[in-house]
């Protein structure tokens, strides 16, 4: 095991076994409407893909027992849960605290790859377009929670540090990163 595979919380392996009998469905059909939000507020995102912006990228957490299926459709992107290898032109695999490490900027992508606890496979040209689209928008995916939720924003914002602070899985975007 490399050093920063150390450093890289994986999700717990009994709720990892809990998440192999849930239904999918909903989860795809909550990830696609939150993923159509964060397209409304931040449209370069999905412009920044390019040529990509309309195929299906996989990402596979490895310590979960699914994959993540996005289609960005050219910025009214589809997401699916599925079981399985699923389908797209890159995949990118790793821990779930490394991917979303990635989306805020607390864990750099090149270490990660070449340290293997992320790994690419297919289109590296489409897998890059995607992380670099990310690392430009500068999201905050708690903070994007919040901002649909309404009355429960401030409840769940407080969930969320606690839950941070309790399993070391970056839900927000680090201060740092911010100054970078």
């Amino acid at each position: 095991m490399s050093q920063s595979q150390a450093l890289i919380p994986l999700f717990p392996p009994g709720l990892a076994r809990v998440l192999r009998v849930i239904p999918l469905a909903p989860l795809s059909l909550s990830l696609t409407a939150y993923s159509r939000k964060i397209a409304k507020t931040h449209p370069s995102l999905f412009r920044r893909l390019g040529e990509f912006d309309h195929v299906k990228f996989v990402l596979d957490p490895v310590d979960l027992p699914f994959v993540i299926c996005l289609a960005p459709n050219g910025g009214v992107p589809r997401v699916t849960v599925t079981r399985g290898k699923g389908d797209g032109v890159a995949r990118i695999s790793g821990p779930l605290a490394a991917l979303i490490g990635l989306v805020h900027g607390a864990y750099d992508g090149d270490a990660l790859f070449f340290s293997r606890d992320l790994v690419v496979e297919g289109d590296t040209g489409a897998a890059l377009a995607l992380r670099n689209a990310i690392d430009d928008a500068e999201l905050d995916l708690a903070q994007e929670i919040a901002a649909i939720s309404g009355p429960f924003s401030g409840p769940l914002l407080h969930l969320t540090a606690f839950i941070q602070r309790h399993t070391q899985v970056y839900l927000t975007r680090p201060e740092e990163a911010e100054a970078w």
